[in-house]
């Protein structure tokens, strides 16, 4: 995939940048100041020449199309003379059976989506959901440059690219899973979370299930794939479970599903030691002994007080002391039950 940046007015950033990808793999990186691929990996220098005519007829084709229609676009939105961006994603892929798949593009205009273009080689059909002038004479030229340019340099990229970084995007590890729960103080409820890590490649399919039904979108949080340090991914997905639903016992279950498992792998989450209002008791709790605790300390400082006050205490030691006992502690103790007493 080649992700293609045209930016129209005065930045710090030059005028037309692409980076060149292989899965999510970075490969490459051209732009309009240096007008040359730097690779980002090792290639064989046999190549660098032909990579480089390769470079120019794809970018530069690329570069003169995205200037054109950004003057297109700018022209039929009204825009100003400020700054303005296009952005495009075009690629090609590879079947496991060494045969070229679909090709692809869309286009991006300050944010807002104008177009979307796809070629199947296989069944040499095309189809567009574009805004902008798409005439007979377009379609034509398209795929006559997609035939005989575009796509075969993009597969000739990615047969070598891929022979030669095979073990890192080929590689197949297993997620590693963790289920968390964490009691909520203030919705008195439990959130429940399954997280996937460390897996390869970055598809995954996590589900959340209720009582054999998978919970709906809008009850979920996360479930963006987020990178690890190590090359690898995670997705986390949680869901609140109100002390309600707790109540009505439903089952909850994770499944995963990942091109290094065999099978999917399910997952059984266990809500059953949760007790609804639980948090509340808890809390209750703790508030009292807290009082109880502010009480007692409370009195023994009052106590203390009356003692200095009444300026002394007669301690006598006793056969029943095994080790010293502070002044404090038996006077508070006999000033206490002499309160007491009367």
């Amino acid at each position: 995939m080649a992700f293609a940046t045209y930016i129209v007015g005065r930045t710090q950033f030059p005028e037309f940048s692409a980076v060149l990808m292989l899965d999510d793999v970075q490969i490459g990186y051209y732009d309009s100041i240096t007008w040359s691929v730097v690779h980002r990996c090792p290639s064989d220098s046999k190549y660098q020449n032909e990579e480089k005519s390769d470079a120019d007829v794809v970018f530069l084709d690329m570069y003169n199309s995205m200037k054109a229609r950004t003057v297109y676009f700018k022209k039929n939105l009204n825009q100003t003379n400020d700054v303005h961006v296009q952005q495009r994603l075009a690629g090609c892929e590879l079947l496991d059976d060494d045969k070229p798949g679909l090709l692809q593009r869309w286009d991006a205009f300050d944010g807002q989506e104008i177009g979307e273009y796809t070629f199947d080689t296989e069944k040499n059909v095309q189809t567009k959901i574009i805004w902008g002038p798409w005439g007979q004479i377009t379609r034509l030229h398209m795929k006559f440059l997609i035939e005989n340019i575009y796509q075969p340099i993009c597969i000739k990229i990615l047969r070598r690219y891929l022979y030669m970084k095979k073990n890192s995007v080929m590689r197949k590890v297993k997620p590693r899973v963790r289920l968390m729960r964490k009691t909520l103080t203030n919705s008195q409820g439990l959130q429940i979370s399954c997280l996937a890590t460390g897996f390869y490649p970055r598809h995954i399919n996590l589900t959340l299930f209720r009582d054999g039904q998978p919970v709906d979108d809008d009850q979920i949080t996360g479930g963006q794939i987020l990178p690890n340090g190590d090359g690898t991914y995670q997705m986390r997905k949680s869901l609140v479970i109100s002390e309600e639903e707790l109540r009505q016992e439903h089952k909850y279950n994770c499944t995963m599903k990942h091109l290094s498992l065999d099978n999917k792998l399910d997952i059984i989450f266990d809500v059953a030691e949760y007790e609804p209002g639980s948090s509340t008791q808890f809390v209750v709790f703790s508030v009292l002994v807290f009082m109880c605790l502010a009480v007692l300390i409370i009195t023994a400082l009052i106590i203390w007080r009356k003692i200095q006050a009444a300026g002394k205490c007669s301690v006598q030691s006793s056969s029943f002391l095994e080790r010293p006992v502070s002044k404090f502690t038996v006077c508070s103790f006999m000033f206490l039950i002499q309160e007491v007493t009367k």
